[in-house]
């Protein structure tokens, strides 16, 4: 692991009021960069590395649900356009009552063409997200998120959660006859991020609990690899190794295992585990062992994928024996670390937390220098191994959902609201 010796500025510093200020910032030129996100009559575009839409590239539910998630968030801050930011969100989760609703067969596809083809399959992780966005949107009382919301849940229940393994299925055909045979990690994730929103806005056990078993099935995974997660899996949830070794680079499920998925892991387990024991139903060593299990994940992570190669960063990928195998850095997995960095230095003993707290000063003097892109606005998505901006995976600008809540979520001091989905922990925090 790298040795913590670097002094940083103090607007990288957690907690400092220099830090606060950039932060904020930060959040209103994000939020500015991502208001031209509107689809026509609903839902969100793709956009370009300068923030405009790019229809010709179709309608995505999963995009769809970050803006509305995204401008939830807007809506409750005190910036100039709070009130934009309201009529944003409900903008974007009127695409999941247009083109993205299948009036046949239920529930959303996952891509809808300009000229309005759909994409075949449902997926679990589209479904996740248009959970989250309805989620986040009934908090701030969007009309008709509260109906979206539990017309998702029951589609949800119905066809992705699996009860008797404690995990979702990732994908089936488009009439929900037949699931595919492959489960994923990465949707199973993002089930957990929408799960316990849903959990917050319903105030309910439920869907927590059902993020627990998916979190308690992962850190078991996890602990058989050295505490790096698989991503792929057949139908009995076993990993399969080579899964994508001809597309190492794929956006969704690319081969080997990915750090940043571990940094986001951690924060989720975190925030569950912060959850579940002021709900009391987990004990306290339950708990402990939960933070032990984030701190393993994050150490893992950055000690496997930063600096890698030589270059500051994190790799995309690493092999099975934590060797870099995608060499490009990606933007949200600067973003989820600097998201768990910030829960770690707040929950971890006093001796502990100065690590993770030079870690997040670390990420984000990276960031300002080499993602944000201080022209156009927005944090460039793609960087290759020497920090140059690319778009082979991920071209342009799509979205601003995982920047926004690194600008955001460190902002929360109060360990007691740590428990909490990001809209609601930011309404109480800000009183």
């Amino acid at each position: 692991m790298v040795e913590h010796t670097t002094q940083f500025d103090a607007r990288y510093q957690l907690d400092t009021s220099d830090h606060v200020k950039f932060l904020q910032e930060q959040t209103v030129q994000l939020l500015q960069f991502g208001k031209r996100f509107v689809w026509p009559g609903g839902g969100a575009s793709y956009l370009d590395e300068q923030g405009n839409p790019q229809y010709q590239e179709g309608l995505y539910a999963y995009e769809t649900g970050r803006y509305a998630h995204v401008y939830a968030l807007g809506s409750i801050l005190d910036i100039p356009y709070r009130d934009t930011a309201w009529a944003l969100s409900q903008q974007a989760l009127q695409g999941f009552a247009g083109q993205l609703l299948d009036r046949q067969y239920d529930g959303w596809y996952t891509r809808v063409s300009q000229e309005g083809n759909a994409d075949s399959g449902k997926g679990c992780y589209a479904h996740a997200f248009v959970i989250l966005g309805a989620s986040s949107a009934s908090m701030v009382d969007v009309n008709g998120a509260d109906e979206l919301l539990e017309h998702a849940l029951s589609v949800y229940a119905k066809y992705f959660w699996d009860d008797a393994e404690g995990m979702p299925y990732d994908t089936w055909d488009t009439s929900w006859s037949m699931p595919d045979n492959y489960r994923g990690i990465n949707a199973s994730m993002h089930s957990v991020e929408a799960l316990l929103a849903a959990a917050d806005a319903l105030q309910t056990d439920t869907y927590r609990q059902w993020a627990g078993r998916i979190i308690q099935r992962v850190i078991g995974f996890a602990q058989q690899f050295d505490w790096m997660i698989p991503e792929h899996f057949n139908e009995r949830w076993e990993p399969i190794q080579e899964y994508n070794s001809d597309h190492k680079d794929d956006q969704f499920k690319p081969y080997g295992t990915t750090p940043g998925h571990s940094l986001e892991w951690a924060r989720l387990i975190c925030q569950w585990a912060c959850a579940s024991i002021k709900h009391q139903e987990i004990t306290t060593h339950e708990y402990e062992f939960a933070i032990a299990s984030a701190q393993q994940l994050f150490k893992t992570a950055v000690r496997n994928a930063w600096h890698a190669d030589g270059n500051d960063g994190l790799v995309y990928t690493v092999d099975w024996q934590g060797q870099p195998v995608v060499h490009d850095r990606m933007h949200w997995t600067l973003a989820e670390g600097i998201n768990t960095a910030a829960y770690l230095a707040r929950l971890s003993s006093s001796e502990k937390s100065g690590e993770f707290r030079n870690w997040y000063a670390r990420f984000w003097q990276y960031v300002d220098m080499y993602m944000i892109d201080h022209q156009w606005g927005s944090w460039f998505h793609q960087l290759d191994k020497n920090n140059s901006v690319i778009g082979t995976v991920w071209p342009g600008k799509p979205d601003v959902y995982h920047a926004l809540q690194a600008t955001l979520i460190p902002q929360i001091t109060d360990t007691n609201l740590l428990g909490l989905s990001i809209v609601p922990a930011l309404k109480q925090f800000r009183g």
